[in-house]
């Protein structure tokens, strides 16, 4: 609260009125999410993607209908739809970061290893594996895993894939997988949420394994909140309720989308129900 009055220029009598104005933007006639146009498997304009399952859950409860502001998710996102006050909610964000106040996490995930069923990988579920030695994976560049390649001396090979791009325009995991594929690297790390879904869509040929066993750091799972605007903490507590209290459903949209869902501690997998 001290942070907030001294970034404002507001005393500490003047910012619970600021929290309770800043209350007043959430709309309450439409389910305002912010989303990217062509982030499959995540969201997309076409409402393919899980988490535009999600939104139609969340609408559902709060009997409201579904609005969408389209952005690119990359550098000015927030920026140009949450903070912009022309929408409430982005509906996966990481925990903990400080551009949004966070929800609860209605999910925990990994980032996880993509390589041929059939293939010599297919039992490697650590970065540390001896049978990775002089193989070439695919990885996000700037990701956490990265850093575990670097280690492990496996980065000399590693091709690097964008981190932020236009969706519209470049795919970097689908073009990771495709580069599978073709055998132009021989194995894949991507963000499970998103490597999970497109595997059991696209990729059939190919298994996703959490990366659980890491000794080192950084850690390679997440939990995942919705994003809202700093001060909402009212729009806040609501969906946390909301989460809290359709949690089988949560898990039953994620699950059905091929994301691979962790416990809360990030040690073991959820299976489906």
């Amino acid at each position: 609260m001290a942070l907030f009055a001294a970034a404002t220029g507001l005393f500490p009598g003047d910012v619970s009125r600021a929290v309770a104005q800043t209350s007043d933007l959430v709309s309450r006639s439409e389910f305002r999410v912010c989303a990217d146009p062509a982030n499959l498997p995540l969201s997309d304009d076409t409402l393919s993607g899980y988490e535009n399952r999600l939104a139609e859950l969340f609408a559902e409860k709060l009997e409201r209908p579904v609005a969408y502001t389209w952005f690119p998710m990359a550098t000015g996102f927030v920026r140009n739809t949450l903070r912009a006050n022309r929408c409430d909610v982005i509906i996966g964000y990481a925990q903990g970061h400080e551009l949004v106040l966070n929800t609860n996490h209605y999910m925990t995930s990994a980032y996880s290893l993509i390589v041929p069923r059939q293939g010599s990988l297919s039992g490697v579920n650590t970065l540390s594996d001896t049978a990775l030695k002089g193989k070439r994976l695919g990885i996000v560049a700037g990701s956490p895993p990265a850093s575990h390649l670097v280690r492990n001396g496996l980065i000399a090979k590693a091709k690097p894939y964008a981190l932020f791009v236009d969706r519209r325009v470049e795919s970097p995991a689908i073009d990771m997988l495709k580069d599978l594929r073709a055998g132009d690297i021989d194995a894949a790390v991507l963000w499970g949420p998103i490597g999970g879904p497109l595997v059991k869509t696209e990729f059939k040929e190919f298994q996703v394994t959490p990366l659980l066993q890491e000794d080192h750091p950084p850690r390679l799972f997440f939990r995942i909140t919705m994003g809202v605007r700093p001060g909402e903490k009212v729009w806040q507590r609501k969906l946390n309720s909301l989460i809290r209290r359709n949690r089988s459903e949560i898990n039953s949209i994620l699950l059905d989308a091929g994301v691979p869902l962790l416990d809360d501690m990030g040690t073991e997998t959820l299976k489906e129900q």
